[in-house]
């Protein structure tokens, strides 16, 4: 009827779907909140005397050029297909994180995702997620003895998990570290039982580090019982954090700033700012005020793609570094200049330094460079640096297996590229396919973590009953 019977005036060419909610809000499944909280969004309903029991928003993936899938979104047409567990679990929830966020339960060799649910920004999402527990449970028929969150401190979803830990068995939800969570994540989908350590990249728009700075550039020594921080990308400041996400232009000035180069005139991030703006973003970052540092992987994309002249403003999650990959592309297959990196030799974990490559960029911008090849030149730039680091890691633990996790490894182009130069240099990559890199993936990777350190902390306890 939307497109026209055959005889009627033709319809509409193009019908564009897309869920019954306001941004950042759960999808409305009831017909009279709709009229409220859709109005001045929608200009018709289409209601039915069906009830609609379980809300399920889309799933999203995209197919890679070797055939295989990755899925991005895990919902509709995924939930609750359960997965299959390299080691047992006792039944538990694992909560997610609060950006994408998918609930995670698990008993046994077997591990349900729930719907995807969103961001846990107010009450309505939070309420949308204990409604998606209660179902899993009716699904699955699991009553969780221990509650699993990102150990963020500020997370609604960690909060919930304390509530929600309250009167079980373990009355604390287990705190995971959300970069471990991440390439626990990829370990789980892959099989591993954990036993053996992997280098796990995990890259980010951001994650509570254990030294309360936002990490997202991260390669970890991980298995299931824990990890250590082998390599970083070098801090830099982020101004007015969310702020600053929203303004990739403020983030390419703080690493330019933070790599002590010059705010040329001439510069495209530069010239997307006021003088005001300018002005204010410099003496912001020479007192440090609301200037919280950040070794984020996806922060740099940002801070490429204004440097570059592709997006300075935000309109949408990731349109910077999206947009950096379609130019990219345009220029992938005639260019394969990459930007160097420079690494620490001190002691502590490597420090991966993108000053070298800024100043390149900087020297191309110059001139005259196209976008499509400095973008093209920063992916290949960063996809040798983690070969480097990966190598670098090799050498000092004997560790031959790659985990990709993350919500950066959304980005085909980069993951390709980093999976063909491991696969050349004789390392196993692992990558994610039915659960999503990103943070829609976190649970899983927080489930097999908690079900391992109750394992250890109960046989710490048997021990202790012996003596």
């Amino acid at each position: 009827l939307l497109f026209g019977l055959p005889g009627d005036p033709p319809g509409p060419r193009v019908l564009v779907m897309t869920s019954g909610n306001r941004t950042g809000e759960p999808i409305v499944t009831d017909d009279d909140e709709a009229l409220t909280r859709l109005a001045g969004v929608a200009d018709a309903w289409l209601v039915h005397d069906r009830g609609i029991a379980s809300p399920c928003d889309d799933s999203l993936l995209r197919v890679r050029t070797d055939g295989t899938e990755q899925v991005l979104r895990r919902s509709r047409g995924y939930v609750p297909r359960p997965l299959r567990l390299p080691l047992a679990v006792r039944p538990a929830l694992a909560v997610g994180g609060d950006l994408k966020n998918a609930l995670c339960v698990g008993d046994g060799d077997h591990a349900w995702f729930g719907p995807h649910i969103g961001d846990m920004g107010d009450l309505t999402t939070l309420e949308a997620a204990r409604r998606a527990e209660r179902h899993m449970r009716r699904l699955t028929g699991v009553t969780p003895a221990l509650v699993a969150a990102d150990r963020h401190p500020g997370y609604h979803s960690t909060r919930w998990a304390h509530r929600r830990a309250a009167g079980l068995p373990q009355a604390r939800p287990v705190l995971v570290q959300h970069h471990h969570a991440h390439i626990a994540s990829a370990m789980a989908e892959s099989g591993l039982d954990g036993t053996t350590p992997v280098i796990g990249v995990a890259f980010d728009g951001t994650g509570y580090g254990d030294d309360g700075t936002v990490w997202g550039g991260e390669v970890l020594l991980a298995d299931y019982a824990g990890y250590r921080r082998f390599a970083h990308l070098t801090p830099a400041p982020l101004p007015g954090g969310d702020a600053a996400v929203a303004n990739p232009c403020r983030t390419a000035l703080a690493r330019l700033w933070a790599a002590g180069l010059p705010w040329e005139p001439g510069l495209p991030s530069v010239a997307a700012c006021s003088r005001d703006e300018l002005v204010l973003l410099e003496r912001q970052l020479a007192g440090g005020v609301a200037c919280v540092p950040t070794s984020s992987m996806g922060r740099l994309f940002d801070a490429v793609s204004s440097l570059a002249g592709v997006c300075h403003r935000a309109g949408y999650e990731a349109q910077a570094a999206l947009e950096l990959e379609a130019e990219a592309a345009a220029a992938w297959e005639t260019d394969t200049v990459a930007y160097a990196f420079g690494f620490t030799a001190a002691a502590g974990p490597v420090r991966c330094d993108p000053t070298p490559l800024l100043r390149a960029l900087v020297a191309d911008l110059r001139r005259g460079t196209p976008a499509p090849v400095l973008a093209a030149r920063f992916h290949r730039g960063v996809a040798g640096a983690l070969a480097e680091i990966c190598r670098r890691a090799r050498r000092a633990t004997g560790l031959a297996v790659v985990a990709l996790s993350g919500g950066v490894f959304a980005n085909g182009l980069l993951e390709q590229e980093c999976t063909a130069l491991l696969a050349a240099d004789g390392f196993t990559v692992l990558r994610h396919g039915e659960v999503p890199p990103g943070d829609g993936g976190l649970a899983l990777g927080q489930l097999v973590v908690a079900a391992r350190e109750r394992h250890e902390e109960t046989a710490t306890a048997r021990t202790d009953e012996t003596e």
